[in-house]
């Protein structure tokens, strides 16, 4: 394979590169306008650039392309430039500065406005390129003059990047980095040490990459911020869905407390209150929360629904690990759906055992009843919507998991594995 074939062959990848980048920016859903509109434009400048250096390629071999030799090399000048003070209004938008007032904005327009009118007089003098009769591209004694301020420009960036670190997310980071490094190290090389047209579509590609990075970057966060709000939502939808009975049942034994154990009435009041305020702050709550919250509201819901079955409900607690978090109502609606499902007064006294251990991997939590039980087929059957809600918010939140197995001698064995 001759250089010729191989420079169309990558110049062809490279463009084809940068027109799938282009597309991802147009096609991708996102509520932030001006960021969808920025990556638009920016990627549109790196096809346009390809396409010059695709078209110098085509007639750089034609002595009779002259002109179009001269359009087309001012075009690779002017779309490899743009990108610079683009990038620069980028960094200011994502640190929360104001380029109006901003001094790296205003000493990038203004080298930026330099090189423009130096590449504008290129166009009438032979100081800094020419293009010979016979279409080759010589460069003049004055082009370093020429391209040090859109260097200059490159340099700022960088170091404004490298001052805002501590603004910028890492990923953030990152990405400007590998985008002003891989340009602007390209470009050095191609501009003041030797001439390598390879390089620079080497250079465009990893920092159009680096770029689209991004753009997949905050279409995953939007993803992600969506699904913990459709999980906080679910967690809503099941405090509001409280078992009307369970309240009901709850009022009319302190109500009987009261007459027959003030103090115990007292105690169910604190505890039925405690539930409640646990319930409506899960509301309130968009991010995971400590076990020790969810293990005290299943506390308070277990002390209620024991006021009225009393012996028939026997809990143990053995829970040693409690030092991490979970998507809000995890546990309580576990140990709720064992009472409702398990409770049976044909059936010997219900018993729940609730534990916690620290794992290689995590955290566990172990829930088991002394239940009837059901069939795993029956998952998604409306007993255990509750359960199949719970397993959907412990994967969105946390990466969580939830498996529900038969216990042996009868009843149901849920663990949650919390990474």
């Amino acid at each position: 394979m001759s250089w010729e074939q191989i420079y169309f062959f990558a110049c062809g990848a490279v463009l084809l590169v940068t027109i799938m980048t282009l597309c991802v920016a147009v096609i991708m859903p996102g509520k932030n306008q001006w960021n969808k509109k920025f990556f638009i434009t920016l990627f549109a400048v790196f096809v346009l650039c390809m396409i010059a250096l695709f078209v110098d390629l085509v007639i750089y071999e034609d002595p009779t392309m002259a002109t179009a030799e001269r359009i087309t090399v001012c075009c690779q000048y002017l779309f490899l430039s743009i990108p610079m003070p683009m990038f620069t209004v980028y960094l200011l938008r994502t640190c929360g500065e104001d380029r109006r007032t901003s001094p790296l904005f205003r000493a990038v327009v203004v080298l930026w406005s330099v090189y423009f009118v130096l590449l504008a007089v290129a166009q009438f003098t032979t100081f800094f390129y020419c293009i010979t009769p016979d279409n080759r591209y010589v460069r003049g004694s004055l082009h370093t003059l020429m391209v040090a301020p859109i260097f200059a420009v490159m340099f700022l960036n960088l170091a404004a990047v490298i001052r805002r670190r501590n603004k910028l997310p890492e990923k953030y980071f990152v990405a400007f980095m590998i985008h002003l490094l891989s340009l602007t190290g390209t470009l050095f090389i191609n501009n003041m040490i030797v001439e390598i047209l390879l390089l620079v579509m080497l250079g465009l590609c990893i920092s159009t990459l680096a770029m689209l990075a991004l753009v997949l970057y905050d279409q995953i966060e939007s993803y992600v911020g969506q699904q913990r709000e459709i999980a906080h939502q679910r967690a809503s939808i099941m405090v509001l869905q409280m078992r009307p009975h369970f309240i009901y049942n709850a009022m009319m034994s302190i109500y009987y407390l009261c007459a027959r154990d003030p103090k115990k009435a007292q105690q169910v009041t604190m505890d039925f209150t405690t539930y409640l305020r646990k319930n409506f702050t899960a509301i309130a709550s968009e991010d995971n929360v400590p076990f020790i919250d969810e293990l005290e509201h299943t506390r308070a819901y277990l002390a209620v629904e024991q006021v009225q079955f009393e012996d028939s409900l026997c809990v143990d607690y053995d829970t040693p690990h409690k030092n991490f978090r979970l998507p809000p109502l995890t546990l309580q609606p576990i140990v709720e759906n064992a009472v409702k499902h398990g409770m049976d007064p044909e059936y010997a006294p219900l018993h729940i055992s609730i534990k916690t251990r620290e794992t290689d991997s995590g955290s566990e939590i172990i829930v088991e009843d002394t239940g009837s039980g059901f069939a795993p087929a029956d998952d998604d059957a409306e007993p255990h919507i509750a359960l199949a809600n719970i397993r959907q918010r412990l994967e969105m939140m946390c990466g969580g998991k939830m498996t529900i197995r038969p216990r042996e001698g009868g009843g149901t064995v849920v663990t949650v594995t919390i990474p």
